[in-house]
């Protein structure tokens, strides 16, 4: 593979996603092995805007470290992926 070629592939995987439920669900399933080794999971309720809206699932909804997740962990790796999103929040 050329120089060219490398750089090429390795910048699309650093372009910002777009704001969309696929590319969402894309980013948390980068997340989703560390919830689910923990017993959790995570679930899109709804895009509103520029906030997501989500279900922490089984060990994380109930976790007293759950704000913590939702925060530095979840919403840290949308923002980073997708800057379009301002927020992400847990619903019930």
């Amino acid at each position: 593979m050329s120089t060219e070629a490398a750089t090429s592939e390795a910048s699309t995987d650093l372009d910002p996603r777009a704001l969309t439920i696929e590319n969402v669900e894309r980013t948390l399933d980068e997340l989703r092995p560390y919830l689910m080794a923990d017993g959790g999971n995570v679930e899109v309720v709804e895009i509103d805007g520029p906030i997501v809206k989500v279900r922490l699932q089984g060990a994380c909804g109930s976790c007293p470290s759950s704000t913590m997740t939702l925060k530095m962990g979840i919403e840290r790796k949308l923002r980073e992926a997708i800057p379009e999103v301002s927020e992400v929040v847990q619903v019930l």
